[in-house]
């Protein structure tokens, strides 16, 4: 058994699953995500669930907590006249995605499992900054709205088997996993909603240590250009709902 955990070859395996089988394990995967970004983004927390405010930067605050030997990340910030569903529709879009981050190359829809419920292939290429350079990720996507009318949008890497039945890895790309990644959108009173992105991944490979405040910087970028694109979207001046 001890030889199976030392070795080094987790691309050369793959599991082929059914599709049954896969919808249920994301939905049990998800599960536990979307109740983790729920308590990252409860204020009544504060900081006693171990998170460390590292600052404020054009009104984005940005947090994090460790995380056995990584870190997780939160930013939250407030949107003033941006309905909950307004934001929600900017962010989940991939060809939106392409605007705001530019390190991305590549994002599709591997499948969709049900309507709220899909697999993702994100690829970074050689011109991307160190934390993605030449990286992929599998991931699972699923989007929820509580009872309460939040709106949640769970990001997690698949086990490196099943993505790898999924999607065999390319001979140059280095596979990361996105550990815990997502939006949770509260609505606000004036159509206005708080915004708490949090997130925690193993871009597989060594990277320098000053990592931390070079995706501290990132954050910030992505946030700032959502706000942007969200403000400037027709559907802020037209959607009232």
């Amino acid at each position: 058994m001890s030889n199976l955990t030392s070795s080094p070859a987790p691309c050369s395996r793959s599991w082929s699953i059914s599709e049954d089988s896969l919808r249920r394990y994301v939905f049990y995967a998800s599960e536990n995500c979307i109740q983790e970004l729920l308590s990252a983004s409860d204020s009544k927390n504060g900081n006693n669930d171990g998170w460390k405010i590292l600052g404020m930067d054009n009104g984005v605050e940005i947090s994090k907590r460790r995380s056995g030997s990584l870190h997780t990340f939160r930013s939250r910030w407030l949107l003033k006249s941006v309905s909950p569903q307004q934001f929600i529709t900017v962010a989940n879009a991939i060809d939106a995605a392409r605007q705001w981050d530019g390190d991305l190359v590549e994002a599709r829809y591997i499948k969709d499992l049900e309507d709220n419920l899909s697999i993702i292939r994100l690829r970074f290429g050689d011109n991307s900054k160190p934390l993605f350079r030449n990286r992929e990720f599998i991931v699972y996507e699923r989007r929820e709205t509580m009872d309460d009318g939040t709106l949640v949008v769970a990001v997690a890497s698949l086990p490196k088997e099943i993505a790898a039945g999924l999607h065999p890895k390319q001979n140059n790309a280095i596979r990361g996993l996105l550990l815990q990644s997502g939006w949770v959108v509260e609505k606000l009173d004036h159509d206005s909603c708080m915004v708490t992105y949090v997130v925690q991944l193993d871009p597989a490979g060594w990277l320098p240590k000053c990592f931390v405040n070079r995706f501290n910087t990132k954050l910030v970028m992505i946030i700032d250009n959502l706000k942007k694109q969200v403000l400037s979207s027709p559907t802020n001046s037209d959607d009232s709902t």
